[in-house]
């Protein structure tokens, strides 16, 4: 089993968020970096709502890569915590703040705090298609079969 791809990623925080920790692998196998709440107050995100939460932190992604936002599948299972526009994606040439859009789709409200994890980031690679017109395309045993096609 081969070791994982490693790529520079330049990092920068806002003022006044250096308490906050820099997202990083908890574990040696970790795909995913937490990524912190950088709110000054609590933020009360009620059910059904929706907030946008900064994170305190610009990214250089490098060419060939993107950043990847993801929610957190403990706060999803536990207060039915997400990302409406999941996976997000932070292109290689957006220089501005990472924030989160969080979506309460559980029952009760949902208080985010200073430093709390919201949410994960990988970084993957990206690749660029180019399209070549074609008046048929090759068969495939699945063909044109499409939503709910393989049954329950």
């Amino acid at each position: 089993m081969s070791e994982p791809q490693e790529v520079i990623v330049d990092i920068a925080r806002e003022p006044g968020t250096e308490d906050l920790p820099l997202p990083r692998y908890e574990t040696d196998h970790a795909a995913g970096m937490d990524l912190r709440a950088a709110v000054a107050e609590p933020l009360t995100v009620a059910p059904g709502a929706r907030a946008l939460v900064p994170t305190g932190l610009r990214i250089a992604v490098p060419p060939g890569f993107e950043a990847q936002v993801r929610p957190r599948s403990g706060l999803a299972l536990k207060h039915g915590i997400t990302l409406p526009n999941s996976p997000g994606t932070i292109d290689a040439d957006y220089r501005g703040e990472v924030k989160v859009i969080l979506m309460n789709a559980g029952d009760e409200p949902f208080v985010v705090r200073r430093g709390d994890r919201i949410a994960q980031l990988v970084v993957a690679p990206v690749a660029r298609a180019v399209w070549r017109p074609a008046d048929e395309l090759p068969p495939t045993a699945r063909g044109d079969g499409g939503f709910g096609h393989t049954g329950t």
